[in-house]
């Protein structure tokens, strides 16, 4: 889906540092030290608009969260929502998921959250789905033994390729639906994709898996 263009946006970025890293260089970032706790981290990656992930820090203050996404025009909503009520909990980094390795430590994250990625529908371009074992090899790599993966989506045919990438991998699947909706799942905070795709009908998937010990 193509995101519209706002204009303003790098600018509102560079104007915030306090809430919002520009990290187009990259580099690693000492996430214990930037928010001077030492409580868990989860992070979202591909957050959108931040709907989901400021409301999970709204609820947890417990819990540090740090909301990545690469498109300007959708981080400036989330980081509208930080300037207006800040979170101390919440941290905003504007970054490609593909670089995610060289900036966060080894075993450092408590949990992933992965909510409507884009599908990447053609063959071609299986290796950017952010199910792609290669993508969960970083992920192993990030987050502590045993840690959670939670991936939402409404695209059956990316659920059904996540579940077998993940059942191929050293993770364990914990929770499965193809209707959240209807499971009875409980505290499910949704995005603004999610909210779209519900009133529309379409069916909720929803999987939780954990990284195996090694």
């Amino acid at each position: 889906m193509r995101l519209r263009f706002v204009e303003g946006a790098k600018e509102l970025i560079q104007a915030h540092p306090k809430y919002i890293i520009n990290n187009v260089d990259n580099k690693m970032i000492d996430f214990r030290k930037l928010f001077n706790n030492n409580f868990p981290i989860h992070i979202e990656i591909g957050m959108g608009k931040g709907k989901f992930i400021y409301e999970l820090a709204k609820k947890y203050s417990n819990i540090n969260y740090v909301g990545i996404e690469k498109f300007d025009s959708a981080i400036v909503k989330a980081l509208d929502k930080v300037i207006e009520n800040p979170l101390k909990n919440l941290m905003l980094v504007r970054m490609d998921a593909i670089y995610l390795k060289y900036i966060f430590k080894e075993h450092s994250i408590d949990r992933i959250y992965l909510n409507f990625s884009d599908p990447w529908p053609k063959a071609r371009h299986e290796k950017r789905r952010l199910t792609n074992h290669n993508f969960l090899e970083v992920y192993k790599n990030l987050v502590k033994p045993l840690s959670e993966l939670h991936f939402k989506t409404d695209n059956p045919d990316l659920f059904n390729y996540s579940v077998e990438e993940i059942r191929n991998y050293p993770m364990k699947i914990i929770y499965l639906t193809g209707d959240l909706n209807k499971s009875g799942y409980k505290d499910n905070i949704t995005t603004e994709f999610e909210e779209k795709f519900i009133k529309q009908g379409k069916l909720i998937y929803k999987l939780t898996a954990i990284f195996k010990e090694a």
